[in-house]
C-alpha cells in the first residue's frame, strides 16, 4: 500500500507553486509526479488544507440498516440460504447479491454453517482431481492385505 507523501514536503512544494512556479516545475524541483501537486494545490486551494485525506477506515455498507431483520431472520430460520434473505431483502427495497449477505455476516463474525460431522455442508464446486480419486480406489484395501492381483 502506498504511502501518503510528509506534511513537510506537501508544505514546500505549495510555497514553491505560490512562488509563481508551475506545477511542473514543481513536480521536477521536488522529484514528484505532476499529478501529485496539481492534485495538492487543486485540493489546497479548495479546503486551505495540506493534510492528507485519511486511509481505509469503515467502510458503509448498504446491509448495515438491515442488521436488525437479518440477524433475526438468521435466529428465526437457522438454515435460511443467501438467495433466500437476498430475495426478502428485496421485497424490501433493498436489491444485494446473495455474495454481498454472505460476506456482510462474515464481518459480523459468523462462520460457515456446519454439519453435525464438523463438515462444511457446502458441495464441492469442482470434481475431485486425480490424486483423490486415486485414494479411493485403494481405499478398500488395507495396508498389508492380500494383494487384489492373480498370482501364478
Amino acid at each position: 500500500m502506498t504511502k501518503s507523501y510528509s506534511l513537510d514536503l506537501r508544505r514546500r512544494v505549495a510555497r514553491f507553486v505560490e512562488a509563481s512556479h508551475s506545477c511542473h516545475e514543481a513536480a521536477r524541483h521536488f522529484e514528484v509526479s505532476v499529478a501529485f501537486v496539481v492534485r495538492l494545490m487543486a485540493a489546497y486551494r479548495a479546503t486551505g488544507s495540506l493534510a492528507p485525506k485519511p486511509e481505509g477506515g469503515w467502510r458503509y455498507s448498504k446491509l448495515d440498516p438491515h442488521r436488525d431483520f437479518l440477524l433475526q431472520r438468521v435466529a428465526e430460520k437457522g438454515d435460511i440460504t443467501m438467495p433466500q434473505l437476498a430475495a426478502e431483502l428485496a421485497a424490501r427495497g433493498t436489491k444485494v447479491t446473495p455474495a454481498s449477505i454472505s460476506h456482510w455476516f462474515i464481518r459480523q463474525g459468523y462462520s460457515f454453517k456446519k454439519n453435525a460431522a464438523g463438515q462444511r455442508t457446502r458441495t464441492r464446486r469442482r470434481a475431485p482431481g486425480a490424486r483423490a480419486l486415486a485414494r479411493q480406489a485403494t481405499a478398500p484395501y488395507a495396508p498389508g492385505a492380500a494383494s487384489a492381483r492373480l498370482s501364478r
